[in-house]
């Protein structure tokens, strides 16, 4: 059997729902990585114009367009009180989490992810075939 053929180790699926607990929008500094198409979809929901929106929201970083931070690290998006500001246009890294390649590598990965993500491992049970969907999306 070639490494192609091989089953994931999460081959029967993996449980999660979204609790829109804000843990993986707030804390620690990191990139939210944004493309074109979600760039107009975030300044549609906004109200602004793409340019104002891109001036406003996001900056280069690693030669690529990220989502600005508040001051404390969170993203410029989260409000303590309603969670996601723009949940219905999140970009696809949010909608993907945790099905990210690095959560995934193992069970003690996943297991970690459990540990910081109380949607992790509760509620929905989702299919091997959609959780590799979700690990492309995020690739391209």
């Amino acid at each position: 059997m070639s490494d192609s053929d091989q089953k994931p180790w999460y081959q029967n699926g993996l449980r999660f729902t979204c609790t829109q607990c804000g843990k993986c929008c707030t804390g620690e500094p990191g990139y939210v990585w944004v493309d074109d198409e979600e760039i107009d979809k975030l300044a549609a929901a906004r109200g602004m114009v793409r340019h104002e929106f891109v001036a406003v929201h996001t900056h280069k970083t690693r030669g690529r367009i990220s989502l600005r931070e508040k001051a404390n690290g969170d993203c410029v998006f989260y409000d303590a009180d309603r969670g996601c500001t723009v949940y219905k246009v999140r970009p696809k890294q949010c909608r993907t989490w945790p099905f990210w390649e690095s959560n995934l590598t193992t069970p003690e990965e996943w297991a970690r992810t459990e540990g910081v993500c109380p949607g992790s491992g509760e509620g929905e049970l989702i299919p091997v075939e959609e959780i590799l969907r979700r690990v492309k999306l995020i690739r391209m």
